[in-house]
């Protein structure tokens, strides 16, 4: 009989700084689009000689940071060598933080499996410098030294998470997080945002943790979540067939959906930490931490409660808005224009989210302004056009730019109100279909729908439904 097993997670994520240049030398950080090795300089190359100089601006990013992750902030921090030989690390050791980080003992709530809110400790988030690049070609590695020397920011878990779906809520939130400060644009796909999962499992009412592995260089949420889902019925399998699992280092395989082992895992002593020599320990003024923590912006969970409080949004609601900046911004300012938040979230999450994402766009690159949409509704609400109308009209603002009002004038879509004009219409469709009238009056009032349908076809969209549903009922009552 299979045992119940009780999965153990704990989470690295290295996210790239937005810094001008790099964490210890005045190389630009901006590496995206030049050709290799153009930003590069005897510091970051590691030549013989090149002393590093501390970024400040990264310390303050990753203080922030720390502060958004309800962290502590050390009074005194040192950097480190951490030493390991691959050959896209110029030096032969990376410049890191061990024994002393900048932030540590933090947290970061998250909703549990259970539906509850449940806080995921932070260890620690510390800076260190990225490494190169290897570029495999026809047989051959090729090295790339701009990504050398750009600043990370390491950010790792207690073992606190307990599925896969955990780790993607958290993931979530900590990018949600990372893209508020706008200390990262935390792009897993582009590099930008890196995470490991140290994972083991052990049967449920087990006090011990289970032997641990580690999954490396997830690139997205979804192989994160492919992953763990992976290993672990894989351990279930090794287990339950009376093998072990060994403390190894594995690479995930999306084309083959399966995890393989990279390594043996090190510890932390392989890696004959000590701290750098070339670089002075950090001392962090409480002044200062103070003006840092009042740059920080109104974060996730600040928003979300005020948008439920003032805008009537569920917890779920408000976090679909939340989750980017950029769609809350343009949300609030189209509450501003137009006053009612709750046709503003229907129609962001309905219309607008879909012609973004049919377009794959970020909202902040879309031709309707918040003031356009609440333009667009102000012509609902006078039934200058009605709601299907509208959604045509929203189409070609999202196409050209155009204002709702030139649009419905170009086109002459304004909706007809006018009884008069109507009631040969609705006449006309009651004389045509004369086995439908039949029909609904002996009972079937179901086709009352249908003849609304067919006045609204005859006038191409443009009468006021209301006004038709009352010629209707005047009529087929009768």
């Amino acid at each position: 009989m299979t045992r119940e097993y009780e999965v153990i997670i704990g989470m690295e994520v290295h996210a790239q700084l937005l810094t001008k240049s790099k964490m210890f030398c005045g190389c630009s950080a901006d590496y995206a689009d030049a050709p290799p090795n153009t930003h590069v300089c005897p510091v970051c190359m590691a030549l013989p000689g090149a002393l590093p100089v501390i970024n400040k601006a990264a310390v303050e990013a990753t203080i922030r940071t720390g502060l958004a992750l309800n962290c502590e902030i050390a009074e005194f921090s040192v950097f480190a060598r951490k030493n390991y030989f691959y050959p896209d690390l110029p030096k032969g050791y990376q410049i890191s933080q061990y024994e002393l980080p900048l932030t540590y003992n933090g947290w970061v709530e998250i909703e549990g499996d259970d539906g509850q809110p449940k806080r995921i400790r932070i260890r620690r988030a510390h800076l260190e410098e990225d490494t190169g690049k290897l570029v495999h070609v026809n047989g051959h590695s090729l090295v790339d030294l701009n990504r050398a020397g750009v600043p990370l920011l390491e950010i790792v878990t207690e073992a606190d998470i307990r599925s896969a779906e955990e780790a993607h809520r958290y993931l979530t939130k900590l990018r949600t997080i990372l893209r508020y400060l706008g200390v990262s644009t935390a792009d897993m796909e582009k590099g930008a945002m890196r995470c490991e999962a140290n994972l083991s499992i052990r049967p449920k009412g087990q006090k011990e943790f289970g032997t641990k592995v580690e999954i490396k260089n997830l690139n997205s949420f979804k192989a994160v979540r492919d992953a763990i889902a992976y290993e672990v019925q894989r351990q279930i399998e090794v287990l339950e067939s009376g093998g072990t699992i060994e403390q190894v280092t594995l690479g995930w395989d999306a084309a083959r959906g399966r995890t393989f082992v990279q390594r043996s895992k090190e510890y932390a002593h392989d890696y004959r930490y000590f701290p750098e020599p070339d670089l002075l320990p950090l001392e962090i003024p409480r002044e200062w931490v103070e003006e840092l923590r009042a740059t920080l912006p109104e974060l996730p969970d600040a928003k979300i409660e005020r948008f439920g409080r003032e805008y009537g949004l569920s917890r779920k609601e408000a976090g679909i808005v939340v989750e980017d900046k950029e769609v809350a911004d343009w949300y609030e300012a189209a509450v501003r224009a137009y006053g009612n938040a709750r046709e503003v979230y229907n129609w962001l999450t309905g219309e607008v989210f879909r012609h973004l994402n049919e377009a794959n766009i970020p909202i902040s690159a879309m031709r309707v302004t918040p003031e356009g949409l609440a333009e667009l509704l102000r012509l609902v609400d006078k039934g200058t056009i009605n709601r299907n109308t509208a959604k045509s009209v929203l189409q070609e603002m999202f196409e050209t730019g155009k204002s709702a009002q030139a649009i419905v004038d170009e086109k002459g879509l304004a909706q007809v109100s006018d009884e008069d004009a109507l009631v040969a219409i609705v006449e006309q469709v009651i004389a045509d279909n004369p086995d439908e009238v039949r029909r609904y009056r002996e009972g079937k009032k179901g086709l009352f729908g249908w003849f609304v349908g067919q006045v609204m076809k005859a006038t191409r969209g443009k009468a006021n439904p209301a006004v038709v549903r009352k010629l209707l009922e005047e009529r087929l009552n009768t």
